[in-house]
């Protein structure tokens, strides 16, 4: 296995190769992390509404776990694992996305490619945006069905690949509502019109906008009034609800397949009780505490326009994910060690997550972060940015 070695060294010498760091919550700083020890300010979790630590979760989690005696479920959902609330969380899932049914996964990877593979296969065809999520990339790859890879949000592209795939049996447009490195959104009114004209099918990934957009955290679908238009709603639980898991909602005759169909779900062992209780609770709080999404919305477009106007290149968008576009792979690197030296944690994100010369530190905000942590986090970011000559001067007046 020595070939292992020169690989990872190939990997290293393109500042490309990854390592583990050992990180920590601190219940009395939520918008903070320590990592490897240090206490530093998170701008790198997807806690984006600070659910993660709050103790309504955390309490019906731990009395779930001691009503029923069981760390685990012990089996997938058709053996033994379906327990009375997975149900009635899958209820709520649908009531909450005004669907007819709901399907609760163990996360939104196992989601994306087991959705995926269920509903398309050899004869088929996927028309797939650039910039979507890996999961989906890959549930493309194991369905076995022609990947038709379209340039990002770019609608002429899709229409003519559309066009040259009309006569295929099953046609699936997939997209990410909210690019997870980039922060933009695609195109969905769009995309609803594409798939009526072209007799497709519509699945949209919600992961990060679930909780954030709509009157009660619907997502971008609802604020844009097309939910029902697309066909396979698929969200996370990881994310804006600050646990971990996923669903995807739809009509019944959507959900029975999905459940007959769907090999990550059938070969899985389900989530605790314990979980799927928390997530519930969970889902109470994105839907009645309204001031969360608002104050992380502020925050987003404070922090964004604060980077464009110091000078920085920085992605459009409103959304929580905030991506500084360095370019260079060591100079990411070394910009992510400049800002934990400054108190701040941000990962730097490079290929193949990203596109070549595209690397970039990706913020990610949270409603957790007070006004103050935000503005000396900008100042602290541009100080590192001219030290490095990313920046040739900041403007902050």
């Amino acid at each position: 296995m020595d070939w292992m070695e020169k690989e990872l060294e190939k990997l290293e010498r393109a500042s490309l190769e990854r390592r583990l760091h050992v990180s920590a919550p601190m219940a009395d700083n939520p918008g903070f992390t320590l990592s490897d020890g240090r206490k530093l300010l998170n701008l790198s979790s997807n806690d984006y509404l600070g659910l993660s630590q709050h103790s309504a979760i955390i309490e019906s989690m731990r009395e779930s776990l001691l009503a029923e005696g069981a760390a685990g479920s012990g089996a997938s959902r058709l053996v033994t694992g379906n327990r009375a609330s997975y149900g009635q969380l899958e209820e709520a899932l649908a009531q909450w996305q005004n669907s007819e049914k709901a399907l609760v996964f163990a996360n939104g990877y196992m989601a994306n490619t087991g959705v995926i593979s269920a509903l398309v296969g050899r004869g088929d065809v996927v028309f797939n945006d650039q910039f979507n999520h890996a999961s989906i990339v890959d549930g493309i790859i194991l369905s076995r069905a022609e990947h038709a890879r379209y340039r990002h949000n770019d609608m002429e592209h899709l229409r003519a690949l559309l066009h040259k795939h009309r006569d295929k049996r099953r046609k699936l447009i997939v997209t990410d509502a909210v690019f997870s490195m980039d922060g933009d959104q695609a195109r969905l009114h769009e995309l609803v019109a594409l798939k009526q004209e072209y007799d497709a099918m519509l699945m949209v990934d919600e992961a990060h906008s679930g909780g954030i957009y709509g009157v009660h955290g619907e997502g971008l679908c609802h604020t844009l009034g097309i939910e029902h238009e697309v066909d396979i709603h698929m969200g996370t639980f990881s994310k804006a609800f600050g646990l971990y898991g996923a669903y995807v909602s739809g009509s019944s005759l959507l959900i029975r397949w999905l459940l007959n169909k769907t090999r990550p779900l059938i070969y899985s062992t389900a989530l605790p009780s314990s979980i799927v209780t928390g997530i519930a609770k969970a889902l109470e709080l994105v839907q009645t505490e309204h001031w969360r999404r608002e104050q992380l919305l502020g925050s987003s477009r404070y922090f964004r326009s604060s980077l464009v106007k110091a000078g920085f290149k920085v992605s459009e968008g409103d959304s929580a994910i905030v991506p500084l576009i360095i370019g260079d792979n060591d100079t990411a690197l070394r910009f992510s060690k400049a800002l934990e030296s400054e108190g701040i944690s941000a990962v730097a994100i490079r290929p193949p997550t990203v596109p070549d010369g595209t690397a970039r530190i990706r913020f990610s905000l949270s409603t957790a972060h007070t006004s103050k942590e935000l503005t000396d986090a900008v100042s602290r970011i541009c100080s590192v940015g001219l030290r490095l000559g990313v920046l040739g001067s900041c403007n902050q007046s």
